[in-house]
């Protein structure tokens, strides 16, 4: 059966078509009309306009999951919000944040749309570089549960991810041209370290034009991880080179490290590539942050008054380790 919408968006009228089985058409215009077009005005608020308003968005009943097929989604979350866990051996939906967000909107309908900007318009050139795709898609998750709930609620749903996590491999493939992505953690990990860009840039609205600017720059083009990488650095004005080899090519937690030397706190950045810079929040507990930029040398935290027993990192929108001697 097919029914459809407009969506009123940046660019003009966008058709919305809907095919599914006969059995299920009310169901799924009660689960479509509850879930895209809050999930189109999401996306374009923050990428920039749907990028295939001469398709159309569609969106197709499936017999799998889902499937990001461009301009034409694969739906098989059983039209139900939370993420369809069938394959976990659980006929319900599930939130894969564990913070209670993700069971408030349909998992499918809005990363798999996700998709539209970051791998059908932003595509990567080689596999190795998979996480353009799956890490900002995974991140526009948190993305669109913040228009719906609020910033709070979005840091929550990102922060929730790391649980799942392993740290065992890269999220970047280390070798090119053998059709060889990186690990599993592209998704989780990748929605992770892109907070914690925004987190460095401390500027929300700058962040936003950047994500914007990526869907304009790179319009319906294929991308290496140079283009990414850099035009975010670019853009916003601070080099996160080492960063992002840290967080794409390396599998391990940069660790900041603290000791007293002389009765002084001091701190320093190991387990992390060479040169790795990235400035941080830390604080005198019951204090105001400041950011800190941290080297691979132990120098003095320049917080009057701080020691080991009272130093607070901002470790909610951080995802480093610790060490306290």
């Amino acid at each position: 059966m097919h029914f459809n919408e407009t969506f009123n968006g940046e660019k003009g009228k966008l058709t919305t078509d809907f095919w599914v089985l006969s059995y299920n058409l009310e169901k799924a215009k009660k689960q479509f009309a509850a879930n895209v077009p809050r999930m189109l005005k999401s996306f374009e608020h923050w990428f920039g306009p749907y990028p295939f308003y001469e398709d159309g968005y569609k969106l197709v009943e499936a017999p799998h999951l889902g499937m990001e097929h461009q301009s034409a989604v694969a739906y098989g979350n059983h039209y139900m919000n939370g993420y369809y866990a069938a394959n976990r051996g659980i006929d319900a939906g599930i939130d894969l944040s564990g913070t209670g967000w993700g069971l408030k909107w349909d998992y499918i309908i809005v990363h798999e749309s996700g998709h539209e900007w970051f791998g059908n318009n932003i595509t990567a050139k080689d596999y190795a570089d998979m996480w353009v795709h799956e890490s900002f898609t995974y991140y526009s998750e948190s993305l669109f549960v913040e228009s719906e709930y609020g910033k709070q609620a979005g840091l929550e749903y990102v922060n929730g991810s790391r649980a799942t996590i392993s740290n065992q491999a890269p999220i970047g493939g280390l070798v090119y041209g053998v059709s060889k992505e990186g690990s599993g953690d592209m998704y989780n990990k990748g929605g992770v370290f892109l907070n914690m860009v925004r987190t460095i840039i401390n500027d929300d609205e700058k962040w936003r034009g950047i994500l914007r600017g990526l869907n304009k720059t790179f319009y319906h083009k294929t991308v290496t991880y140079d283009d990414i990488t850099h035009y975010i650095s670019d853009q916003s004005g601070i080099n996160l080179t080492t960063f992002f080899e840290q967080y794409i090519h390396n599998k391990d937690l940069p660790v900041l490290e603290f000791a007293t030397v002389k009765g002084v706190l001091n701190y320093k950045w190991t387990s992390c590539v060479n040169g790795f810079t990235m400035p941080v929040k830390i604080k005198v507990k019951g204090g105001e942050y400041k950011f800190l930029s941290p080297t691979a040398r132990f120098t003095p935290v320049p917080i009057e008054g701080i020691t080991k027993d009272n130093v607070e990192v901002d470790t909610f929108n951080y995802y480093i380790g610790i060490m306290i001697d």
